[in-house]
């Protein structure tokens, strides 16, 4: 299902972007201030350039934020992990008939 709705969305947003590049070829000159460089693209690349630049900041910022909630989940599960060795010792020692 999720497969299915990722085509879903994925399909006409990617229409969107070629026809979005398709109509914006003329180029503009992005000056990389304070950097003496210049850099002359098509509009279409500067636009989803930035975009997909703010996507893999805001993932990166997202995947470092969730460090604390994934380091305490790991730490859970070998608790649990632990604690469920631990009663399945105590239920053999429990079954073994004493001498």
């Amino acid at each position: 299902m999720a497969r299915f709705l990722g085509w879903i969305v994925g399909l006409p947003l990617a229409a969107l972007m070629a026809l979005f590049a398709v109509a914006n070829r003329h180029e503009v000159r992005l000056e990389l201030w304070p950097l003496p460089w210049s850099v002359d693209l098509p509009v279409y690349l500067a636009a989803l350039g930035a975009l997909g630049l703010g996507l893999v900041i805001g993932l990166a910022a997202a995947w470092l934020s969730g460090h604390g909630a994934r380091r305490a989940a790991r730490q859970q599960r070998h608790r649990a992990e632990s604690l469920t060795r631990q009663i399945e010792q105590a239920q053999t020692d429990q079954v073994k008939p004493a001498a």
